[in-house]
C-alpha cells in the first residue's frame, strides 16, 4: 500500500514524530494511523528509558496561579540543554505539570521520596481495615498492597493520572516529551501553595 503525504502529515501532527519515522511506521502498519501511533509511543518509551540516565542540568522554573490567586505552584523542570529549555514544547510541558500540581496536590515526585515510616504506617492501617472487614491475614496483606498502589497514585506526582488527559500518567507524559525532544527531562522539585492550607 502506498503511503500518502497526508497520512504522514496527520501522523506527525498527532505524535510529533519526524517525517522518516512517521512514513516508516505507516508502511509497517499498512497505513493504519491508530496502530502507527501505538508503535511510535512504544518506541518513544524505549528511547526515553535510554535517555533517563543522562544528566539534566538546564531547564526552567514554571509558575502557575489558579482561582484568582487562591492556589499557586512552582515547578522546576530540567532538561539537558538550554536550547530545549527554550522550546515551546518544553515550556508547554512545564506549564501542564504546574497546572496539574495545582489541581491534583501531589506530595511527592516519586515513590522513592515516600519515607519508609509513612509507608509502613499506611500499610498497617490498610491491613487493619481489611481485617476489620473480616478478611484473613494473607488476603488482608494483598488488599493492603492494592491500597498502597492507590495511595501512590493519589500522592505521587509521576504516578498521578494527568488532569488534562487521565488515560496517561505524568510519568508517561514526561516520557513522551523525552522521546519527542530527544533529551532527558526531570521534575527536580515543586511547591504548591493554597490560601489557608
Amino acid at each position: 500500500m502506498a503511503i500518502t503525504m497526508e497520512q504522514v502529515k496527520e501522523l506527525r501532527e498527532r505524535t510529533g514524530a519526524g517525517v522518516l519515522d512517521a512514513k516508516k511506521t505507516l508502511e509497517e502498519t499498512s497505513g493504519d494511523i491508530e496502530r502507527a501511533i501505538e508503535l511510535l509511543r512504544e518506541r518513544g518509551m524505549v528511547k526515553a528509558a535510554k535517555k533517563a540516565s543522562r544528566e539534566a542540568k538546564e531547564g526552567i522554573v514554571e509558575p502557575y496561579i489558579h482561582m484568582g490567586g487562591k492556589i499557586g505552584t512552582l515547578v522546576e523542570l530540567n532538561c539537558e540543554t538550554d536550547f530545549v529549555a527554550r522550546t515551546e514544547d518544553f515550556r508547554t510541558l512545564a506549564h501542564d505539570i504546574a497546572l496539574h500540581i495545582a489541581a491534583a496536590a501531589p506530595r511527592y515526585i516519586s515513590r522513592e521520596e515516600v519515607s519508609s515510616e509513612e509507608l509502613e504506617k499506611e500499610r498497617q492501617i490498610f491491613v487493619a481495615a481489611a481485617k476489620e472487614e473480616g478478611k484473613p491475614e494473607n488476603i488482608a496483606q494483598k488488599i493492603a498492597e492494592g491500597r498502597l498502589n492507590k495511595f501512590y497514585e493519589e500522592l505521587v506526582l509521576l504516578e498521578q493520572p494527568f488532569v488534562r488527559e487521565p488515560s496517561k500518567t505524568i510519568d508517561e507524559l514526561i516520557r513522551e516529551n523525552i522521546a519527542r525532544l530527544g533529551e532527558n527531562i526531570v521534575v527536580r522539585r515543586f511547591a504548591r501553595f493554597m490560601i489557608g492550607e
